[in-house]
């Protein structure tokens, strides 16, 4: 009865959704990620896609991985359901080798340096900003793969959501929103609890038949107000509950806040003053375990343009982080950094070069660029080409964790990881309907710190090669919207000539939406994985996943939702021994007033 149940439920999501057909038209999206000004897609010598608010809504998902996975370069493991560890992948590189950033603040965790992005509550992001390529010459530290940025929301009324689902997934969201002339402000509160699913199966080293689930409470908040030429705006996001897995559960809280002052200082000089914080709060019992992370920062950036053909970008950030493993190490670490960008464009050239040093008080000096240059044949196609150079930190559980039993222990003297990064890009861009694009690149990392020394102490002495090929398209016809992305690479250990781990040779994602007048949408997506290897050399088989998504739109107040996920109930792992979502189905109603 569940299955049938199911399945017509898929039936209707085919035949249902909301979104109007003229959304569905290509336009270029407007991104800061980039070079850490505005520039809109079309302008930028960089590959990069933007998940909209709209995008969002229409997919009808409640996890960002389901968004991030159908993206050209970008693959996702997890370790069992929603609560469960997710790493992600962007161009091959490690999961640390990823900037994560929510409203220009620092986000990832100063032990590990990645991101817990399985508590990351979607109903407060507005948007998704995916810069790939190294972006060290701008950002610093971390971004090898890429930069990916989340805008917190801003409702501009009341809002409420409500969701049921399999495995016991529940939901509720509610805010409050107000704009006027001169500013506004936004508040939204939320919860969501799922009984799950083991998160093991018997491959698993702590498999037990029991469901893991999770429990989240999250907060966002925004206000702005305008004095003239200047805006003051701020942001504040906080999730807090309880992830469940084979052997125990974590309690976690995660925070982040920004305060920022940006505006006109001549009629050809911007430029914004920002403070920002994050931190994080970890406690595993089962483990003994209990780590916390605090980091600040404070920077100031200008935009001049010294012409209508040449702007500079000029910044200085200072950077604060303290950490803290219970009985392990207590430590902190500051790091300033200064950079400068100039862009120029004359005619149907295009280029940019971009510099930046870091001071860290534990790893000394560092220094990064970039160059690009692009060229425009006509309207509709464009080429560029860039070479780059990042690096990552070492994180303090590398340096100072005293390991298990003295193995696999941490070292102070460890250097940055390097890399450098060569790529190729073309764009065909016929009219407001189509998208075509190909991006070629290679990047080769260096001092890779890997536990390979004395009783596997931390060294820097592991290399890596990765070469790859993206391509995607995009394109509207009347009513119905394709969108595709087609990924080979090949990532791989340079010393021993072995696949990196969890991640495919080749990925296909593709999704397609009709349009029924302009209160329905349906929607289908797939995602076809490669074969991928895991630890101690177990090869996962590749997958294909179907997904049917669908809105409807009732009243101009009331909108339904619906998601069928792995709708032919395929049987996969994103990592060896652990659990992935059967067919399943979830079900959303949203009110909101304008």
């Amino acid at each position: 009865m569940r299955r049938s149940s199911l399945l017509c439920l898929g039936m209707l999501a085919v035949f249902s959704a909301s979104a109007f057909a003229d959304e569905a038209t290509l336009q270029p999206d407007v991104i800061v990620t980039a070079t850490r000004v505005t520039q809109t897609v079309d302008d930028t010598l960089a590959d990069v896609s933007v998940i909209t608010r709209a995008q969002i809504e229409a997919s009808a998902t409640r996890d960002i991985s389901d968004l991030l996975r159908l993206q050209a370069g970008v693959d996702i493991a997890r370790t069992g359901g929603p609560g469960g560890q997710t790493s992600v992948f962007l161009r091959g590189t490690n999961n640390n080798h990823v900037l994560v950033l929510i409203d220009g603040v620092r986000v990832s965790a100063l032990g590990t340096g990645v991101f817990t992005w399985e508590t990351l509550p979607l109903a407060t992001i507005e948007r998704i900003e995916i810069v790939r390529g190294p972006r060290a010459s701008y950002w610093g530290s971390d971004a090898i793969g890429g930069v990916i940025q989340i805008f917190t929301r801003s409702l501009d009324g009341p809002r409420v959501a409500v969701g049921y689902g399999s495995y016991g997934d529940a939901k509720a969201d509610v805010g409050v929103g107000h704009r006027g002339e001169s500013g506004g402000f936004s508040v939204q509160l939320g919860a969501r609890d799922e009984d799950g699913f083991p998160s093991q199966n018997e491959n698993g080293f702590g498999y037990e038949d029991k469901d893991h689930g999770l429990r989240n409470r999250h907060l966002a908040a925004r206000a702005d107000q305008r004095w003239g030429e200047q805006r003051l705006e701020g942001a504040l996001i906080r999730s807090q509950g309880t992830t469940e897995f084979a052997g125990g559960y974590s309690d976690f809280t995660e925070q982040a806040f920004n305060l920022a002052l940006s505006g006109s200082v001549t009629p050809v000089w911007q430029h914004r003053l920002m403070l920002g914080g994050s931190s994080e709060d970890y406690a595993t019992p089962a483990y003994f375990g209990a780590y916390e992370s605090r980091r600040t920062s404070l920077g100031w950036q200008n935009e001049i343009a010294l012409s209508r053909e040449q702007h500079l970008v000029l910044g200085i950030e200072s950077l604060h982080e303290r950490g803290e493993n219970r009985d392990n190490y207590k430590e902190s670490r500051s790091n300033t950094g200064i950079y400068a960008g100039w862009q120029i464009g004359v005619g149907a050239f295009d280029s940019e070069v971009s510099l930046r040093s870091d001071h860290n008080s534990v790893f000394g000096n560092h220094s990064t660029g970039s160059v690009a240059a692009g060229w425009r044949f006509n309207d509709a196609a464009r080429a560029y080409a860039s070479h780059g150079q990042g690096f990552r930190g070492p994180t303090l559980n590398e340096l100072y964790s005293p390991g298990f039993g003295g193995m696999f222990a941490g070292n102070p003297g460890l250097d940055p990881e390097t890399s450098r990064s060569s790529e190729v890009g073309f764009e065909f861009i016929p009219g407001q309907d189509q998208h075509l694009k190909a991006n070629f690149y290679e990047t080769r990392i260096r001092n890779l710190i890997s536990f390979s020394g004395i009783d596997f102490q931390a060294e820097n002495v592991a290399r890596a090669r990765i070469k790859g090929a993206e391509f995607g398209y995009d394109r509207t016809v009347g009513a119905w919207r394709f969108d595709t992305a087609f990924t080979w690479q090949d990532p791989r250990n340079e010393d021993t000539d072995a696949q990196l781990l969890r991640r495919p040779r080749q990925k296909f994602s593709g999704s397609v939406e009709r349009s029924f007048g302009e209160t329905i949408r349906a929607g289908a997506e797939l995602v076809r994985s490669g074969k991928r290897v895991d630890v101690g050399g177990i090869e996962l088989p590749g997958y294909t996943l179907l997904n049917l998504r669908a809105s409807w739109v009732l009243t101009p107040e009331w909108k339904l939702l619906a998601r069928i996920e792995n709708l032919t109930d395929k049987d996969y792992e994103l990592a060896y021994g652990y659990n992935t979502p059967e067919r399943s189905g979830f079900v959303e109603v949203v009110w909101s007033a304008h």
